[in-house]
């Protein structure tokens, strides 16, 4: 028999029957909770930091999506909505009220931890990498809202297209289009910089 605690790492949509059963057992056992905690609390605070200003404000805003998806979890059906994008469309209402409430502008300080894994160091690298950064952030700073929005989504969440499309409330086609246009964009811009 499969251990339905262990969730796979593509992802967690609810469509197979193990999904849906793991589902049920969480509805019906509250503890069962952690498990969906521990699952998607990475990518929850990588996309809340790139929402916010500091690391504690990321954290505080993370338990809230927590806390609400728990309450809200018996009512959750999948009706062809991805538990992820679910709960990452909480994250965003979340990330939306806080920014509402204290005037905040996006900041893109974990750009170095969200998009680029820790490699070799050399004193070289370093610096090269800063300068590369440094360009990446300049370019995000000057992008809108609902671009960067985007990429946090796809990059600093992991989302799927179709998962971001759920949580923007667009067509998986117009996701997808506007990342390509995003990209492309943004690796020009890169090279002229």
């Amino acid at each position: 028999m499969k251990n339905l605690w262990v969730l796979p790492e593509e992802g967690f949509d609810g469509k197979t029957a193990d999904e849906a059963t793991l589902l049920d057992a969480i509805r019906g056992d509250p503890t069962a909770f952690g498990i969906l905690y521990q699952r998607y609390l990475p990518r929850i605070y990588r996309y809340l930091r790139t929402r916010t200003i500091s690391e504690d404000d990321a954290a505080d805003l993370t338990q809230q999506v927590f806390l609400k998806a728990f309450d809200a979890l018996p009512s959750y059906r999948n009706r062809g909505v991805p538990f992820a994008a679910w709960l990452f469309r909480i994250a965003r209402n979340v990330a939306i009220d806080h920014a509402r409430r204290h005037r905040i502008t996006l900041t893109w300080d974990l750009v170095p931890e969200a998009l680029h894994p820790a490699t070799k160091t050399t004193p070289e690298s370093v610096i090269l990498r800063e300068e590369a950064l440094q360009r990446l952030r300049v370019l995000l700073g000057e992008m809108d809202t609902g671009k960067r929005e985007l990429l946090a989504l796809r990059f600093a969440a992991g989302l799927t297209s179709r998962e971001i499309a759920v949580v923007v409330g667009k067509s998986e086609a117009a996701v997808k289009k506007q990342l390509a246009r995003i990209l492309q964009s943004m690796k020009e811009q890169y090279g002229e910089a």
